[in-house]
């Protein structure tokens, strides 16, 4: 147990995002379509004989009481009762409020490496339970598929979608959530759609048009980058994404781009890399 083992935390994209409505609790009611990308975050963990959970490095952005890796370990050992602990590395790489759903990811990525780790054997319908009570987001990292997200994020069903890359821009802002989905302005009253078979007739963000007039970098990446292909938001920003046939396309357009907007090109993926991890 005392060894220090490497799990990735994948980044998504929201190849369609529609508000269709709002509960009486204040949380919006979505459809989503989420696609995981081979572009993410890393977490190392320390397993220990002791009940200390602890993170070993500084993440700029990410407090210590604000990571949700910690906080997903802790509830973890709660609901156990397992006596193990553990020490925590996060690299980085998803951008901090940048709608790739890198807090999530890294949350659920700590939820099956240490249901692994500890033996403590809960299943992925367990681990899922657990999710929802981290965020909305995380369900879907857990449940290790390509998904339409419904509800506030809980209900899934797996999609099966076609290989592509995407060229993903990263302005130099951070888009706080709360902040979208708290804009007067927003469209809240899509009409559900029946979804079995995703087409990119379907892609969209209702949150788009607020975040762009919230936040004019998110708006100039954008357009720039609809001069080369469809476009759009993802999630509540601030990223944007393009899909391409193959890499080589994705790689042309990135070097295309003015020198100060930043990116990465991704490959999407047919499934989370840890989807064997629980049963």
């Amino acid at each position: 147990m005392s060894s220090t083992q490497e799990f990735p935390a994948p980044g998504k994209l929201n190849l369609m995002l529609r508000v269709t409505g709002r509960r009486a609790d204040g949380y919006h009611l979505l459809q989503s379509v989420i696609r995981f990308i081979d572009y993410g975050d890393v977490l190392k963990f320390h397993v220990s004989d002791d009940e200390t959970i602890a993170r070993v490095n500084e993440v700029a952005g990410v407090p210590a009481e604000a990571d949700l890796a910690l906080r997903a370990a802790r509830l973890l050992q709660r609901v156990t009762g397992t006596r193990h602990g553990a020490r925590i590395e996060l690299e980085k790489r998803l951008p901090i409020g940048g709608g790739l759903g890198g807090g999530s990811s890294d949350a659920a990525t700590t939820l099956l490496a240490l249901n692994h780790l500890w033996r403590t054997g809960l299943t992925r319908k367990q681990l899922a339970a657990l999710a929802l009570e981290l965020g909305a987001d995380v369900p879907v990292f857990v449940g290790g598929d390509n998904a339409l997200a419904e509800g506030i994020g809980e209900r899934l069903t797996p999609l099966e979608l076609p290989p592509a890359w995407y060229l993903v821009l990263v302005p130099p802002v951070a888009v706080p959530t709360a902040r979208i989905f708290a804009q007067f302005e927003l469209k809240r009253d899509a009409k559900p759609i029946k979804i079995t078979a995703f087409s990119a007739a379907l892609s969209g963000n209702d949150l788009e048009p607020v975040v762009c007039r919230e936040y004019p970098e998110v708006a100039r990446c954008l357009d720039w980058l609809k001069q080369a292909a469809p476009a759009w938001v993802t999630g509540t920003g601030a990223c944007v994404f393009a899909a391409f046939p193959d890499e080589s396309a994705a790689r042309r357009v990135r070097e295309q781009a003015p020198g100060a907007m930043q990116g990465f090109v991704a490959q999407g993926l047919a499934r989370h890399p840890l989807r064997d991890l629980a049963r």
